[in-house]
Formats: C-alpha cells, structure tokens, sequence
C-alpha cells in the first residue's frame, strides 16, 4: 500500500504516560514531543529542557496519546513519530459560586499535514471524550488553536477575554481608594506563591479554570515562553492585603526600548480581591519611563475602566474566546451548578455525536437542580445543541443570543424562563490556557 492511501484502519493510537529514561525523556515520550512542535511551529527543546517538561506533565498526570503509521517511506520519519497527537488531564472548573466541577481538558491536538482527512482526529477525540464519559465526568473542555475545528464534535465557546492597553502616561491614574501595599519581589517566589493565589481567584471566580503545573515556571522566569529556560526579564510585583498577606501579584516584561510608544506586557495577573486588582494597576500606572501597559486577558466586565480617573485612557484590542464546553452528561451537569430563578423547564438536546440526544426535564427549587431523562417522548420547552448548552452554560451568552444565531428553539416564554434561570450576576472569567 502506497504511503497516501493509508485510511483510518491503517493508524494505531496509543496512549501512555509521559516518561523518563534516567535524565532524559524516553524515545516515544521525545518522538511525542518533536510531533506536538512541528504541528504548532515550534523548535524542539534539547533533551535537558523537554526532561523538565515531562516532570511538569506528570505532575498534572497528562494522558499522551500518539497515532502511528506502519511502514512509512524510508527516507520520511520513521513509523515511532506519531503523525498525529493528543493529550489530556483533568482539573476543576468553577460552575459558580465557588463549586468546581472536575473537568475533563483536551490539549496538544496536532495532525500532521500529510494524514489530514483520514478520520484521525475524529477517531482520537471521540475516543477519549467516550472513555472521559464512561468515567463518570460530565464535562471536557478545551481553548481552541482553530474554532471552525471543535463544533463538530460538540464544543461550544463558553468564556471571552479582551485584549487592552493602558495609557499610562499623565491621564492615568485610579480614582477609587486603593488599600494593602504593594512591593516588588524576586519573581522566582511565584513559584510557591502564585499556586496559593491562584487558588484564591478561581474560587471566587465563575468560569475559571484550575492550572497546570507549567504556569508557575513561565510567570515566575523559571521557564521563558518558548522552552524551559530562565528568562531574566521577567518582573514581580506582589500585593498585601492590610493583614500582610499576599492575595495578588502580576507578571510582566518590558517590550523593549524600539517599542514606541514604550510598553510593559503583562504575563499574568491574578489577584484574589477586588482590592488586589485595582493595587496592582496602580503599581503598574506608577512604573517610569512606561506609556503603555499592554494586557491580553482583561474580563469582558473589567472594572478597571471604571476605577480609571480617565477611562479613555483604556483602548480594547481584540477579543478572544477561551474555554470551549462539550457536556458529556447533561443530569450531572446540569445539577452540579446553581441557579438563579426557580422553575421547571423541558429542554430537547441534540448532539453530533449522538452521545446525550434526547430530552431533559430540569426543576429547580432553591437554586439547586435535579434533572430527569424522559428520552425522546417528551414535548420540550426548548430545543437546542449540545454546542449551545456549553456555551449557555456558565452564563457567558444569553439563550436570547443563541436563538438568534439558530443554536435554540423555543415556544411561549421558555426562551426567557432559560435565560432567568442560567443567567449569572458575573460574566464568565478564564485565564488559563492549557
């Protein structure tokens, strides 16, 4: 059989755990890797930076999966290089209101150009979404490279950022008092801090998204943005709250001196208060010779703006979606986050998959649901994809919207009942990408 012709039935997918041999990542575990960096453009890191990689990997327990092909051409890459991967692990998700919800995350997904359109990716993605299902988790979610890809296999964008910058020259300045202080410190303490911190953001945040292991070593410079080495331009700074507590920090770099005007570029900044986050935009307003602030992961509903003495000072971007839902089990689901009015509502699912179609009855009494299947018999209030349940799901979209764009159907008022129910007093907020 010639190499091109290979269809679906000719790959063989194999997941294993990322490992080392010694010092050194193992052969399939470094092939695995050298996959992932061609799919997405990037160098492969030497055998000692990709070693520190595998440990950060299996400290979130990632799933490696490769696919393979037997008896590629000789001179082409040998058949241990996968010619497709993914990967996956499992963290928490805030539905609201502090719960989280273990959620099931898929990253790493690369085909490599010359396997496209043999059904790898769907073989791979519908396999482990059906194993994540079959494990009892009710939801997987992803931050897509490309958004015309995860629709087809239920996915539904759920949570936006902005990109912003600041004007930080003689119009900046934060109108509201600010309390705590705020001192700069050697950004390798984020190492043990910012896990801490992040910990106090995502409880109080909807929509957010628990961490990887990487994160620490990127905002702290252990690790610069391309491979696991230090990058020495990294700055810290750190709030504390008036009991001398730490509950806010912020990342950053300088641009450079040909960057005109000249800018500072955030790389990551949490804060577990309200307070924390308007100190650090102080901070930053305050730093010499900066005009311009640079931050790719504003709330949509950032109150920044609003604290500014001049808002006009604050220019938004772009856009950008970040997490992107897929329910795998509507009644855990659905009965894991809370809602604001009560009611009973019908809803008729359908799914590309095929995986959760049929219909759903939610009740609500007191904010809390419990939800029957009654199949495909019931009459339903609202009829909508499982895409448009993950993006109704966290609030971030209104039913009223998605029924527009022809995600749902609705008789009488059900379509408002569905928005009364679902709707949030906070805009969805994550800013972890994995």
């Amino acid at each position: 059989m010639m190499f091109q012709e290979n269809s679906q039935s000719n790959y063989k997918t194999e997941p294993f755990d990322p490992a080392l041999d010694g010092d050194v990542p193992d052969a399939r575990t470094a092939k695995w890797f050298q996959a992932v960096s061609f799919g997405f453009h990037d160098g492969t890191p030497d055998n000692e930076y990709l070693a520190k990689i595998v440990e950060s990997y299996r400290a979130d327990d990632r799933v490696l999966t490769g696919a393979y092909v037997p008896n590629p051409p000789g001179t082409a890459w040998d058949a241990d290089m996968p010619v497709a991967t993914y990967a996956t692990m499992v963290n928490t998700m805030n539905v609201g209101g502090g719960r989280l919800l273990p959620t099931h995350l898929v990253t790493a997904v690369t085909v490599r150009p010359t396997h496209r359109r043999r059904g790898l990716l769907r073989r791979m993605i519908t396999e482990d979404l059906s194993a994540a299902k079959s494990a009892g988790l009710a939801m997987a979610a992803l931050t897509a490279s490309e958004a015309t890809i995860y629709g087809r296999f239920g996915f539904g964008a759920a949570t936006f950022t902005r990109s912003v910058e600041i004007d930080t020259r003689e119009r900046f300045g934060i109108a509201a008092p600010v309390s705590g202080m705020v001192e700069v410190a050697d950004p390798e303490v984020l190492l043990n801090i910012a896990p801490r911190v992040f910990d106090q953001f995502h409880r109080r945040t909807t929509g957010s998204m628990g961490r990887q292991d990487a994160y620490r070593h990127r905002i702290s410079g252990q690790w610069s943005e391309q491979k696991p080495e230090p990058d020495k331009s990294v700055r810290t700074a750190l709030r504390y709250d008036d009991g001398g507590e730490v509950d806010g920090y912020v990342s950053y770099k300088f641009a450079g001196w040909d960057t005109q005007p000249f800018t500072m570029k955030v790389i990551d900044l949490v804060a577990g208060t309200d307070d924390a986050y308007l100190a650090l935009w102080q901070y930053l307003g305050s730093i010499d010779l900066v005009e311009r602030i640079k931050f790719p992961l504003a709330a949509m509903e950032d109150p920044l703006p609003w604290a500014m003495s001049d808002r006009r000072g604050y220019t938004v971007t772009g856009d950008e979606d970040v997490l992107w839902l897929r329910v795998l089990d509507p009644v855990k689901a659905l009965e894991a986050r809370s809602y604001k009015t009560d009611g009973t509502l019908t809803m008729k699912l359908t799914d590309p998959l095929g995986w959760v179609d049929g219909t759903y009855r939610l009740h609500v009494r007191g904010g809390e649901a419990t939800v029957e299947t009654i199949g495909n018999h019931g009459i339903a209030d609202v009829e909508l994809t499982v895409n448009a349940l993950g993006s109704l799901y966290l609030g971030g979209v209104s039913a009223l919207t998605l029924a527009a764009a022809g995600e749902i159907r609705s008789s009488g008022g059900s379509l408002k009942m569905l928005d009364d129910m679902f709707a949030r007093p906070e805009t969805p907020y994550c800013i972890t990408h994995f």
